[in-house]
């Protein structure tokens, strides 16, 4: 086998910077991309050359200052977020110049990060080096750890067009759901997810009271809410909750993607609902189980190898096309995860 062959470091990369706080409207002015000399890494660190990254809701959140249980982004600082590259230099970090990596360092072209920070990757483990910025791991534990789908449940996915939804009715029915309905923003996303990936009816926001259309489209009721809008989509999941229904909860996007209150999303709920009908409410977050990414990596590439799940995406080319990646998915203009190649 012939050796890596890496890249020279050139003197200077680019990155995307915080350039004001959101309110509102996200724009090209709240970003800025700067020239900046690329960083030496420490003893311990290790320096990528980011190939890819991906852009999440929750980081409109993080622009708008309001307080979240992640740090929120500062003005005139680089962004972050999920990247996947290649090791160009790791001074006593323990990896090798070549080695495909993934970490939390993205909105920028090459990164210096902490060794403890980054994930070595097999190159062979998943057709594209793309597919390890899949959001599955979440819907996959979701389900398959906090929701614990059974043969036969009917499960509710609510943002379904997203990032997780997108894989969420794929996976639910890998662990033998019976019925899978999914809750998108236009009628154009509803029949892509009907055809495509894996839901068997759809509810569309704007279409009419959303616990109507759920009612429509799960008339027995729902065993299963894989949730990650909160809001009236919550209430009315708990309206039509099956005895011991388990709920898990991974998101918010009623209001990561509009208006000025950032992660928060009050939501009234009926205790004598959840009491009387022993229905299970958990959070869920991929960073409480580090296990899962080998697990979800495992059964991500046999399924795409077989043609049984497929990764919905998004991708940008240039990272000058980052912040109108973001805003892009703030519009709701994509169907699953979105990406920029940098």
């Amino acid at each position: 086998m012939s050796p890596t062959v890496v890249p020279a470091i050139p003197a200077v990369h680019r990155e995307v910077r915080l350039a004001d706080r959101v309110e509102g409207e996200l724009t090209a002015r709240h970003f800025t991309i700067a020239e900046v000399p690329v960083p030496e890494p420490r003893d311990g660190e290790v320096l990528v050359r980011n190939r890819l990254m991906a852009v999440t809701a929750v980081m409109r959140s993080q622009m708008t200052g309001i307080r979240l249980p992640m740090p929120s982004f500062v003005p005139g600082e680089a962004l972050w977020g999920a990247a996947v590259g290649e090791v160009v230099a790791a001074p006593g970090g323990g990896f090798t110049p070549g080695d495909l990596v993934q970490h939390p360092c993205g909105w920028r072209e090459f990164a210096a990060v902490d060794a403890s920070r980054v994930r070595r990757l097999d190159p062979d483990a998943l057709p594209t080096a793309a597919a390890h910025l899949s959001q599955g791991a979440t819907a996959w534990g979701a389900l398959r750890r906090a929701a614990e789908v059974r043969p036969g449940d009917t499960v509710f996915i609510s943002g379904a067009a997203g990032g997780v939804g997108s894989m969420a009715g794929q996976l639910a029915r890998r662990l033998g759901a019976g019925r899978v309905v999914g809750s998108t923003g236009s009628e154009r996303k509803a029949a892509r997810l009907r055809a495509e990936l894996g839901y068997d009816d759809t509810i569309v926001r704007g279409a009419g009271p959303i616990e109507r259309q759920l009612r429509r489209a799960a008339p027995g009721g729902i065993d299963v809410l894989l949730d990650t809008v909160g809001g009236e989509q919550l209430t009315a999941a708990l309206a039509v909750a099956r005895p011991d229904a388990r709920f898990a909860l991974v998101g918010a996007l009623s209001s990561q993607l509009g208006g000025d209150r950032g992660d928060i999303a009050p939501v009234e709920l009926d205790p004598g609902l959840i009491i009387t009908r022993r229905v299970t409410l958990r959070g869920f977050g991929l960073h409480a189980h580090p296990d899962l990414p080998q697990e979800w990596t495992k059964e991500f590439g046999q399924g795409l190898r077989e043609g049984t799940l497929v990764f919905p995406h998004a991708l940008l080319k240039g990272i000058e096309q980052a912040p109108q990646a973001l805003r892009e998915l703030t519009q709701g203009r994509h169907i699953g995860a979105v990406l920029v190649a940098l």
